[in-house]
Protein backbone atom coordinates (compact mmCIF):
# COMPACT_ATOMS: atom_id res chain seq x y z
CA UNK A 1 0.00 0.00 0.00
CA UNK A 2 1.32 3.11 -1.18
CA UNK A 3 0.68 6.28 1.00
CA UNK A 4 0.70 9.88 -0.12
CA UNK A 5 0.21 13.10 1.58
CA UNK A 6 2.92 16.22 -0.10
CA UNK A 7 3.83 18.62 2.49
CA UNK A 8 1.10 21.12 4.17
CA UNK A 9 -1.69 19.12 2.25
CA UNK A 10 -3.76 16.79 2.74
CA UNK A 11 -6.31 14.57 1.04
CA UNK A 12 -10.20 14.72 0.93
CA UNK A 13 -12.70 12.49 -0.87
CA UNK A 14 -15.68 13.74 -2.39
CA UNK A 15 -17.84 11.66 -4.36
CA UNK A 16 -15.92 11.20 -7.51
CA UNK A 17 -13.61 13.41 -6.49
CA UNK A 18 -10.48 13.54 -5.08
CA UNK A 19 -9.80 16.72 -3.11
CA UNK A 20 -6.02 17.91 -2.23
CA UNK A 21 -5.99 20.57 0.34
CA UNK A 22 -3.17 22.90 0.24
CA UNK A 23 -1.73 25.34 3.36
CA UNK A 24 -5.51 25.41 4.06
CA UNK A 25 -6.87 28.10 2.12
CA UNK A 26 -6.35 26.59 -1.21
CA UNK A 27 -7.53 23.08 -2.80
CA UNK A 28 -7.71 21.28 -6.07
CA UNK A 29 -9.93 18.46 -7.56
CA UNK A 30 -9.21 15.69 -9.22
CA UNK A 31 -11.85 13.16 -10.79
CA UNK A 32 -10.84 9.99 -8.79
CA UNK A 33 -11.56 7.39 -12.57
CA UNK A 34 -9.35 9.71 -14.17
CA UNK A 35 -6.37 9.44 -12.13
CA UNK A 36 -6.97 5.44 -12.08
CA UNK A 37 -7.02 5.76 -15.59
CA UNK A 38 -3.76 7.71 -16.08
CA UNK A 39 -2.10 5.15 -14.02
CA UNK A 40 -3.29 2.00 -16.07
CA UNK A 41 -1.86 3.58 -19.18
CA UNK A 42 1.68 4.16 -17.78
CA UNK A 43 1.70 0.99 -15.73
CA UNK A 44 -0.72 -1.65 -17.59
CA UNK A 45 -2.44 -2.39 -13.89
CA UNK A 46 -6.05 -1.71 -12.33
CA UNK A 47 -5.11 0.69 -9.06
CA UNK A 48 -7.79 1.51 -6.30
CA UNK A 49 -7.46 5.13 -4.82
CA UNK A 50 -8.40 5.88 -1.63
CA UNK A 51 -8.55 8.70 0.81
CA UNK A 52 -7.54 7.87 4.75
CA UNK A 53 -6.71 9.93 7.36
CA UNK A 54 -5.60 12.87 4.72
CA UNK A 55 -3.43 10.38 2.91
CA UNK A 56 -3.75 9.32 -0.44
CA UNK A 57 -3.87 5.29 -0.27
CA UNK A 58 -2.95 3.43 -3.51
CA UNK A 59 -3.20 -0.63 -3.36
CA UNK A 60 -0.36 -1.46 -4.67
CA UNK A 61 3.65 -1.24 -3.84
CA UNK A 62 5.46 0.05 -6.47
CA UNK A 63 7.40 3.47 -5.38
CA UNK A 64 7.57 4.41 -9.24
CA UNK A 65 3.80 4.41 -9.38
CA UNK A 66 3.45 6.54 -6.23
CA UNK A 67 6.07 9.24 -7.64
CA UNK A 68 3.92 9.02 -11.02
CA UNK A 69 0.81 10.02 -9.01
CA UNK A 70 2.43 12.94 -6.99
CA UNK A 71 3.94 14.07 -10.29
CA UNK A 72 0.27 14.39 -11.75
CA UNK A 73 -0.81 16.02 -8.90
CA UNK A 74 1.77 18.61 -8.40
CA UNK A 75 2.05 19.49 -12.03
CA UNK A 76 -1.62 19.93 -12.18
CA UNK A 77 -2.38 21.82 -8.85
CA UNK A 78 -1.90 25.60 -9.93
CA UNK A 79 -4.00 25.10 -12.97
CA UNK A 80 -6.91 23.90 -11.14
CA UNK A 81 -6.42 25.52 -7.47
CA UNK A 82 -9.54 27.43 -6.41
CA UNK A 83 -10.28 29.22 -3.16
CA UNK A 84 -11.21 27.62 -0.04
CA UNK A 85 -13.38 30.08 0.85
CA UNK A 86 -15.03 31.90 -2.50
CA UNK A 87 -14.40 28.61 -3.98
CA UNK A 88 -13.39 30.79 -6.91
CA UNK A 89 -10.34 30.06 -9.46
CA UNK A 90 -7.49 30.75 -7.91
CA UNK A 91 -4.27 32.60 -10.76
CA UNK A 92 -0.96 31.65 -9.12
CA UNK A 93 1.48 34.33 -9.80
CA UNK A 94 5.00 33.63 -9.70
CA UNK A 95 8.24 35.05 -11.11
CA UNK A 96 8.36 32.30 -14.22
CA UNK A 97 5.00 34.89 -15.06
CA UNK A 98 7.28 38.17 -15.01
CA UNK A 99 4.11 39.83 -13.54
CA UNK A 100 4.74 43.04 -12.27
CA UNK A 101 3.60 43.38 -8.46
CA UNK A 102 3.12 47.53 -9.10
CA UNK A 103 0.26 48.95 -10.47
CA UNK A 104 -3.15 46.81 -9.71
CA UNK A 105 -4.94 47.39 -6.44
CA UNK A 106 -5.94 43.54 -5.81
CA UNK A 107 -2.58 42.26 -5.67
CA UNK A 108 0.83 43.15 -5.17
CA UNK A 109 2.25 46.67 -3.48
CA UNK A 110 0.57 49.62 -3.27
CA UNK A 111 2.95 52.74 -2.11
CA UNK A 112 0.59 55.70 -1.22
CA UNK A 113 3.67 57.98 -0.84
CA UNK A 114 4.04 57.83 2.88
CA UNK A 115 6.50 55.07 4.79
CA UNK A 116 3.97 52.33 5.14
CA UNK A 117 4.11 49.89 2.30
CA UNK A 118 0.57 47.54 1.24
CA UNK A 119 1.75 44.30 0.79
CA UNK A 120 -1.23 42.00 -0.64
CA UNK A 121 -0.74 38.33 -1.15
CA UNK A 122 -3.94 37.52 -2.49
CA UNK A 123 -7.15 38.06 -2.60
CA UNK A 124 -10.60 36.61 -1.49
CA UNK A 125 -12.26 36.32 2.03
CA UNK A 126 -14.09 34.09 4.33
CA UNK A 127 -16.61 36.63 5.08
CA UNK A 128 -19.14 38.52 3.40
CA UNK A 129 -19.82 41.48 5.32
CA UNK A 130 -22.71 43.47 4.41
CA UNK A 131 -20.87 46.71 3.63
CA UNK A 132 -18.13 45.24 2.09
CA UNK A 133 -16.35 48.13 -0.15
CA UNK A 134 -14.86 45.72 -2.76
CA UNK A 135 -18.50 42.72 -2.21
CA UNK A 136 -16.03 40.13 -1.56
CA UNK A 137 -16.50 36.85 0.20
CA UNK A 138 -18.06 33.66 -0.34
CA UNK A 139 -21.68 35.75 -1.39
CA UNK A 140 -20.02 37.87 -4.01
CA UNK A 141 -21.94 38.76 -6.80
CA UNK A 142 -19.20 40.42 -8.90
CA UNK A 143 -15.80 38.79 -8.25
CA UNK A 144 -15.50 36.08 -10.57
CA UNK A 145 -11.60 35.29 -9.53
CA UNK A 146 -8.86 35.04 -7.41
CA UNK A 147 -5.21 35.45 -6.63
CA UNK A 148 -2.15 34.45 -4.96
CA UNK A 149 1.49 35.84 -5.15
CA UNK A 150 4.22 33.47 -4.48
CA UNK A 151 6.25 34.62 -1.27
CA UNK A 152 9.39 34.57 -2.86
CA UNK A 153 8.43 36.76 -5.72
CA UNK A 154 5.96 39.16 -3.30
CA UNK A 155 9.17 39.20 -1.58
CA UNK A 156 11.60 40.10 -4.17
CA UNK A 157 9.50 43.12 -5.36
CA UNK A 158 9.14 44.36 -1.67
CA UNK A 159 12.80 44.35 -1.38
CA UNK A 160 12.96 46.44 -4.35
CA UNK A 161 10.49 48.92 -3.77
CA UNK A 162 11.93 49.40 -0.06
CA UNK A 163 15.14 49.71 -1.19
CA UNK A 164 13.53 52.85 -2.82
CA UNK A 165 11.80 54.29 -0.33
CA UNK A 166 14.05 53.98 2.52
CA UNK A 167 14.64 52.71 5.84
CA UNK A 168 11.98 53.05 8.77
CA UNK A 169 9.41 51.17 7.21
CA UNK A 170 6.28 49.75 7.81
CA UNK A 171 4.76 47.03 5.97
CA UNK A 172 1.36 46.73 6.02
CA UNK A 173 -0.63 43.35 5.19
CA UNK A 174 -4.03 44.01 3.49
CA UNK A 175 -6.01 43.53 0.67
CA UNK A 176 -9.38 42.72 -1.52
CA UNK A 177 -10.44 40.48 1.44
CA UNK A 178 -8.99 38.80 4.60
CA UNK A 179 -5.04 38.72 4.20
CA UNK A 180 -5.36 35.25 6.45
CA UNK A 181 -6.50 33.23 3.52
CA UNK A 182 -2.80 34.06 2.17
CA UNK A 183 -1.60 30.47 1.95
CA UNK A 184 2.18 32.07 2.73
CA UNK A 185 1.30 34.11 5.54
CA UNK A 186 3.68 33.26 8.37
CA UNK A 187 6.35 33.01 5.62
CA UNK A 188 5.35 36.49 4.17
CA UNK A 189 6.01 38.41 7.81
CA UNK A 190 8.77 36.08 8.60
CA UNK A 191 10.57 37.76 4.98
CA UNK A 192 9.83 41.05 5.63
CA UNK A 193 10.90 40.98 9.44
CA UNK A 194 14.31 40.18 7.78
CA UNK A 195 14.10 43.11 5.48
CA UNK A 196 16.64 45.45 7.26
CA UNK A 197 14.21 48.46 6.09
CA UNK A 198 11.05 47.57 7.53
CA UNK A 199 10.69 48.41 11.24
CA UNK A 200 6.78 47.34 11.75
CA UNK A 201 4.79 44.21 10.46
CA UNK A 202 0.78 45.10 10.62
CA UNK A 203 -1.91 43.51 9.39
CA UNK A 204 -5.68 43.70 8.70
CA UNK A 205 -7.91 40.96 9.76
CA UNK A 206 -11.45 39.75 10.67
CA UNK A 207 -10.03 37.36 13.18
CA UNK A 208 -11.77 34.25 12.35
CA UNK A 209 -9.26 31.89 11.19
CA UNK A 210 -6.99 33.13 13.71
CA UNK A 211 -6.13 29.99 16.32
CA UNK A 212 -3.74 29.76 18.90
CA UNK A 213 -0.99 27.91 16.56
CA UNK A 214 -1.67 30.32 14.03
CA UNK A 215 -0.84 33.09 16.34
CA UNK A 216 1.79 31.43 17.59
CA UNK A 217 3.79 31.59 14.71
CA UNK A 218 2.62 34.78 13.70
CA UNK A 219 4.17 36.02 17.08
CA UNK A 220 7.56 34.48 16.53
CA UNK A 221 7.70 35.39 12.94
CA UNK A 222 7.59 39.35 13.83
CA UNK A 223 3.77 40.49 13.17
CA UNK A 224 3.71 43.56 15.42
CA UNK A 225 0.02 44.76 14.96
CA UNK A 226 -3.11 43.42 14.04
CA UNK A 227 -5.86 45.79 13.21
CA UNK A 228 -8.62 43.71 14.40
CA UNK A 229 -12.20 44.08 12.20
CA UNK A 230 -14.71 43.45 15.80
CA UNK A 231 -18.17 45.26 14.44
CA UNK A 232 -20.57 44.34 17.35
CA UNK A 233 -20.45 42.54 20.54
CA UNK A 234 -24.07 40.97 19.70
CA UNK A 235 -23.79 37.47 18.11
CA UNK A 236 -26.55 37.62 15.90
CA UNK A 237 -25.62 40.94 15.09
CA UNK A 238 -22.52 40.72 14.38
CA UNK A 239 -23.62 37.80 12.29
CA UNK A 240 -25.69 39.79 10.46
CA UNK A 241 -22.93 42.54 9.45
CA UNK A 242 -20.06 39.52 8.46
CA UNK A 243 -23.13 38.19 6.55
CA UNK A 244 -22.21 34.66 8.10
CA UNK A 245 -24.37 32.38 9.73
CA UNK A 246 -21.53 30.67 10.87
CA UNK A 247 -19.44 33.89 12.05
CA UNK A 248 -17.95 32.79 16.17
CA UNK A 249 -17.61 35.83 17.92
CA UNK A 250 -16.69 34.29 21.12
CA UNK A 251 -13.88 32.79 19.13
CA UNK A 252 -12.68 36.04 17.85
CA UNK A 253 -12.69 38.01 21.34
CA UNK A 254 -10.44 34.77 22.85
CA UNK A 255 -8.11 35.16 20.00
CA UNK A 256 -8.15 38.74 20.40
CA UNK A 257 -6.94 37.59 23.52
CA UNK A 258 -4.63 35.89 22.52
CA UNK A 259 -2.73 37.70 20.18
CA UNK A 260 -2.30 40.50 23.14
CA UNK A 261 -0.76 37.70 25.27
CA UNK A 262 1.44 36.66 22.49
CA UNK A 263 3.18 40.33 22.11
CA UNK A 264 1.18 41.56 19.52
CA UNK A 265 -0.76 44.72 20.10
CA UNK A 266 -4.13 44.94 19.00
CA UNK A 267 -6.46 48.11 17.22
CA UNK A 268 -10.27 47.12 16.95
CA UNK A 269 -11.03 48.60 13.58
CA UNK A 270 -15.13 48.50 13.71
CA UNK A 271 -17.25 49.94 11.03
CA UNK A 272 -20.12 52.08 12.17
CA UNK A 273 -23.32 52.22 10.77
CA UNK A 274 -25.25 54.61 13.02
CA UNK A 275 -28.42 53.00 13.70
CA UNK A 276 -26.85 49.63 13.93
CA UNK A 277 -23.75 49.64 15.97
CA UNK A 278 -23.12 53.22 16.96
CA UNK A 279 -24.66 52.30 20.53
CA UNK A 280 -21.56 49.69 21.13
CA UNK A 281 -19.00 52.28 20.53
CA UNK A 282 -18.45 51.80 24.85
CA UNK A 283 -18.25 48.54 24.93
CA UNK A 284 -15.51 48.46 22.30
CA UNK A 285 -13.65 50.75 24.31
CA UNK A 286 -14.34 48.68 27.83
CA UNK A 287 -12.86 45.47 25.96
CA UNK A 288 -10.17 46.81 24.55
CA UNK A 289 -9.24 48.29 28.46
CA UNK A 290 -10.07 45.25 29.86
CA UNK A 291 -7.70 43.10 27.26
CA UNK A 292 -4.95 45.97 27.03
CA UNK A 293 -5.25 46.63 23.29
CA UNK A 294 -3.13 49.85 22.22
CA UNK A 295 0.61 49.29 23.98
CA UNK A 296 2.35 50.64 21.68
CA UNK A 297 -0.96 52.11 18.79
CA UNK A 298 -4.08 53.46 19.36
CA UNK A 299 -6.53 51.01 20.95
CA UNK A 300 -9.31 51.62 18.42
CA UNK A 301 -9.79 53.16 15.31
CA UNK A 302 -13.57 53.15 14.73
CA UNK A 303 -14.27 53.30 10.42
CA UNK A 304 -17.34 55.59 9.41
CA UNK A 305 -19.14 53.43 6.96
CA UNK A 306 -18.75 54.65 3.44
CA UNK A 307 -20.89 53.40 0.34
CA UNK A 308 -18.28 52.36 -2.79
CA UNK A 309 -19.52 52.06 -6.05
CA UNK A 310 -18.54 48.37 -6.37
CA UNK A 311 -19.21 47.41 -3.17
CA UNK A 312 -22.22 46.42 -0.87
CA UNK A 313 -25.01 49.08 0.06
CA UNK A 314 -27.36 47.69 2.84
CA UNK A 315 -30.25 50.23 3.30
CA UNK A 316 -29.18 52.53 5.94
CA UNK A 317 -27.92 56.24 5.85
CA UNK A 318 -24.84 57.58 5.73
CA UNK A 319 -22.92 60.19 8.09
CA UNK A 320 -21.03 63.05 6.79
CA UNK A 321 -17.45 62.92 8.12
CA UNK A 322 -17.31 66.01 9.57
CA UNK A 323 -20.88 64.40 11.87
CA UNK A 324 -18.51 61.39 12.48
CA UNK A 325 -15.52 63.41 13.70
CA UNK A 326 -18.05 65.55 15.94
CA UNK A 327 -18.87 62.00 17.36
CA UNK A 328 -15.64 60.44 17.92
CA UNK A 329 -14.44 64.05 20.33
CA UNK A 330 -17.49 63.54 21.56
CA UNK A 331 -16.68 59.93 22.52
CA UNK A 332 -13.38 60.97 23.59
CA UNK A 333 -14.35 63.65 26.24
CA UNK A 334 -17.27 61.19 27.53
CA UNK A 335 -14.59 58.21 27.89
CA UNK A 336 -11.68 59.86 28.12
CA UNK A 337 -10.58 57.26 25.47
CA UNK A 338 -7.44 58.83 23.47
CA UNK A 339 -7.14 59.06 20.07
CA UNK A 340 -10.32 58.53 18.80
CA UNK A 341 -9.83 61.01 16.30
CA UNK A 342 -6.85 59.42 14.44
CA UNK A 343 -3.84 61.01 12.73
CA UNK A 344 -0.79 59.77 10.82
CA UNK A 345 1.42 60.52 13.63
CA UNK A 346 -0.08 58.22 15.92
CA UNK A 347 1.47 55.31 14.20
CA UNK A 348 4.51 56.86 12.89
CA UNK A 349 3.57 57.43 9.36
CA UNK A 350 5.16 60.61 7.77
CA UNK A 351 5.60 61.30 3.74
CA UNK A 352 8.01 59.93 1.38
CA UNK A 353 8.95 60.49 -1.74
CA UNK A 354 6.62 58.71 -4.35
CA UNK A 355 8.23 55.46 -6.43
CA UNK A 356 7.78 57.25 -10.00
CA UNK A 357 4.35 57.53 -11.99
CA UNK A 358 5.08 55.66 -15.27
CA UNK A 359 1.90 56.93 -16.94
CA UNK A 360 -0.41 60.22 -16.44
CA UNK A 361 -4.11 60.65 -17.61
CA UNK A 362 -4.70 60.81 -20.81
CA UNK A 363 -1.75 59.27 -22.26
CA UNK A 364 -2.64 56.60 -24.99
CA UNK A 365 -0.31 53.57 -24.18
CA UNK A 366 0.02 50.26 -26.29
CA UNK A 367 -0.34 47.10 -23.57
CA UNK A 368 -0.26 43.27 -23.34
CA UNK A 369 -2.66 41.35 -21.81
CA UNK A 370 -2.07 39.07 -19.65
CA UNK A 371 -4.38 38.27 -17.16
CA UNK A 372 -8.36 37.79 -16.86
CA UNK A 373 -10.03 40.68 -14.39
CA UNK A 374 -11.77 40.29 -10.97
CA UNK A 375 -15.36 41.02 -12.88
CA UNK A 376 -16.69 41.02 -15.94
CA UNK A 377 -14.98 43.58 -18.54
CA UNK A 378 -12.03 43.81 -16.83
CA UNK A 379 -8.50 42.67 -17.66
CA UNK A 380 -5.14 43.00 -16.56
CA UNK A 381 -2.54 44.30 -19.11
CA UNK A 382 1.36 44.86 -18.66
CA UNK A 383 3.51 48.30 -20.20
CA UNK A 384 6.90 49.40 -18.29
CA UNK A 385 6.88 47.01 -16.17
CA UNK A 386 3.66 48.00 -14.63
CA UNK A 387 0.04 46.95 -14.47
CA UNK A 388 -2.97 48.38 -15.71
CA UNK A 389 -6.37 47.55 -15.11
CA UNK A 390 -8.26 47.50 -18.44
CA UNK A 391 -11.68 48.24 -17.88
CA UNK A 392 -14.98 47.91 -20.12
CA UNK A 393 -12.72 45.96 -22.78
CA UNK A 394 -13.55 42.44 -24.77
CA UNK A 395 -10.03 41.65 -25.15
CA UNK A 396 -8.55 38.65 -24.31
CA UNK A 397 -5.41 37.02 -22.97
CA UNK A 398 -2.39 37.31 -25.45
CA UNK A 399 -4.19 40.54 -26.90
CA UNK A 400 -2.14 43.75 -28.16
CA UNK A 401 -4.15 47.12 -27.87
CA UNK A 402 -4.06 50.79 -27.31
CA UNK A 403 -5.46 51.87 -24.00
CA UNK A 404 -5.93 55.60 -22.59
CA UNK A 405 -4.99 55.87 -18.88
CA UNK A 406 -7.72 57.52 -16.90
CA UNK A 407 -6.43 56.72 -13.78
CA UNK A 408 -3.17 57.19 -11.81
CA UNK A 409 -3.17 58.11 -8.23
CA UNK A 410 -1.00 56.10 -5.67
CA UNK A 411 0.61 54.54 -8.59
CA UNK A 412 -2.83 52.16 -9.74
CA UNK A 413 -3.52 52.36 -13.15
CA UNK A 414 -6.61 51.95 -14.70
CA UNK A 415 -6.96 52.36 -18.78
CA UNK A 416 -9.71 52.56 -21.18
CA UNK A 417 -9.40 50.63 -24.82
CA UNK A 418 -9.59 53.02 -27.69
CA UNK A 419 -9.30 52.46 -31.47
Amino acid sequence: MIKIKPPNSYFEEDGGNIRIVWRNTLYADFEKNLLEKAIKRKFKIKAELKVEDGYLRINHENKELGNFVIFLIQNYLREFLRNKYTKRRVLYIHEGMNIPLLGYNAFGLIDRGTNLIQVRGSTGCNVSCIFCSVDEGPYSRTRILDYVVDVDYLLKWFNEVAQFKGKRLEAHLDGQGEPLVYPFIVELVQGLRENPNVSVISMQSNGALLNDKLIEELAEAGLDRVNLSIHSFDPEKAKMLMGMKDYDLNHVLEMAEALINAGIDVLFAPVIIFGINDMEAESFIEFARKIGAGKRWPALGFQNYVPYKFGRHPSVKFLSFKKFYNWLRELEEKTDMRPLVLKPEHFGMHKRRFIPLEFHVGEVVKVKIILPGRIEGEMLAVARNRLIEVINTNAKVGDEIKVKIVRTRHGIYIGTPIK
